[in-house]
């Protein structure tokens, strides 16, 4: 393996103290045990409810040679080879900073009130075409999460992307600042942790605040259809970036979609990105998926990256998992297909999804059946929210749907009598009333809040109906 880090460089950027037999250098970072690797350094965070100290002799067993951890030396072996820091976090974060220090890569950031981690993949994809590229693993879009994705950050990188989430105000800038982007994407501003902020327009000052981190010259790409644009283009200009485009389907769009075909397993586009025309195949499904690709291609473009090599390398875009995955079960009589959406859920993230089932195929006596849980974070707005979903799952055809958790019992009140496939207080309670309702050909979606726990019931129909092998348009992709 390559080095990441020389000890000295890193020992330098923490203002850490060395004990122990520490190695020249090493090969990566981990803060979980779980997943650390051999070569690793193991930064011994001490989280809300877990003290990474506690691990540190199991990452040594698995391989890490190098532990950063605050002054508790008397808690390890004598020979342990030690980065004695006064803040494990603040380290990591010192690190990261001397990672971008150090980089020569164009970079982009992504946020947005949905899509945030769907579009870095699809950056992550289009940028790799072009030359080496970093971007953040799964949804390390946080307070730890971006810092360990700038400590990880290859010197020999060309590109970076990463991803920048928040739930509360002033959780962006302290990120932002550290990444220092050359272009900063805004996906949407939809009524997200709406408990947190108490209205769509404080969410857009939010994210707004990616702005402040941008480099001298930077540039600002901005959904031009969004009912919050001009707020958003109004805060931008007040942190003096230089440059703000536009991407959607209106004319005035820099980048802009002229024709759409939306298939139940990818889309082609035909696009005009920055004065240049494109036509290009999406992997994944859904006028989001489109709408975002539009943006990602346009960073692409600001970076100098080469477009047409960006966007063929969209085609093999696939949904991850827990957002839009696909599996096809064997049930008796055949098959039925199933889209994992059970990782998170909002108004915006549900109407899209509820919008992808409708398109998703079915057999001849098939029915396309939505299993919902509650979506969080939504304050005194909730009940009606979760009620006013009633009029995408009409306007998609859904034949039938599964509600779990209080705040669903809203949308199932509101349901026609012929559309309700059952109800229940949690998840858990209503998985085998979903078990007993699927047939061959139906189409199952399941989706909601990571915390009202939708999960366990794509593994139980998984379980239940062992996956067939994939076929064209309902195999995972």
């Amino acid at each position: 393996m390559s080095a990441l880090w020389t000890i000295e460089a890193m020992a330098k950027a923490m203002n850490a103290t060395r004990q122990g037999a520490l190695p020249a250098s090493i090969s990566g970072i981990s803060i979980d045990t779980r997943t650390a690797q051999p070569g690793d350094a193991f930064f011994a965070i001490v989280g809300d409810s877990r003290d990474g100290h506690d691990f540190v002799p199991t990452a040594l067993k698995a391989g890490a040679i190098a532990v950063i951890a605050g002054d508790k030396r008397d808690r390890f072996p004598a020979d342990a080879p030690l980065l004695i820091v006064d803040d494990v976090l603040d380290a990591l974060r010192a690190l990261g900073r001397a990672a971008r220090a150090r980089s020569k890569a164009k970079i982009v950031a992504v946020t947005g009130s949905v899509g945030k981690t769907g579009t870095k993949e699809a950056l992550r994809l289009a940028l790799a075409a072009d030359g080496e590229t970093h971007a953040s693993a799964a949804s390390y879009n946080n307070h730890w999460g971006v810092p360990l994705t700038l400590a990880r950050f290859p010197e020999t990188a060309a590109y970076g992307v990463f991803e920048i989430g928040m739930n509360h105000a002033g959780e962006i800038t302290p990120l932002v600042q550290m990444v220092r982007p050359h272009v900063a994407i805004i996906t949407t501003v939809a009524p997200v942790h709406l408990e947190y902020f108490g209205s769509v327009e404080a969410i857009a000052d939010a994210k707004a605040e990616i702005f402040l981190g941008l480099e001298p010259g930077g540039v600002a790409v901005l959904n031009g259809d969004n009912p919050q644009y001009a707020r958003l283009a109004d805060a931008a200009k007040q942190a003096k970036v230089s440059r703000i485009v536009t991407f959607g389907e209106n004319e005035a769009a820099d980048a802009r979609a002229q024709k759409i075909c939306l298939r139940p397993e990818c889309s082609t586009v035909r696009a005009t990105i920055l004065g240049e025309e494109i036509t290009y195949k999406l992997g994944a499904p859904g006028r989001h998926v489109v709408m975002n690709s539009l943006a990602v291609l346009t960073a692409v473009s600001l970076l100098e990256a080469d477009l047409a090599r960006a966007a063929m390398a969209l085609a093999q875009l696939a949904p991850p998992t827990g957002r839009g995955a696909r599996q096809t079960l064997t049930v008796p009589g055949g098959t039925a297909l199933l889209i994992d959406e059970s990782y998170n859920a909002n108004p915006a993230s549900m109407g899209a999804a509820i919008a992808l089932l409708g398109q998703a195929p079915v057999g001849p006596r098939g029915r396309r059946i939505a299993v919902l849980g509650d979506m969080l974070e939504l304050g005194p707005q909730g009940p009606a929210l979760h009620a006013a979903l009633a009029g995408p799952l009409a306007a998609a055809g859904i034949d039938l749907v599964f509600c779990a958790g209080p705040l669903m019992r809203s949308l199932f009140d509101a349901l026609p009598s012929g559309s309700r496939g059952g109800y229940a207080g949690t998840a858990a309670a209503l998985e085998s009333s979903v078990l007993g309702s699927v047939a061959a050909g139906d189409a199952i979606m399941v989706k909601g809040s990571l915390g009202s726990k939708m999960g366990p019931i794509v593994k139980a129909l998984a379980a239940r109906f062992p996956a067939a092998e994939p076929e064209d348009g309902t195999g995972q992709g």
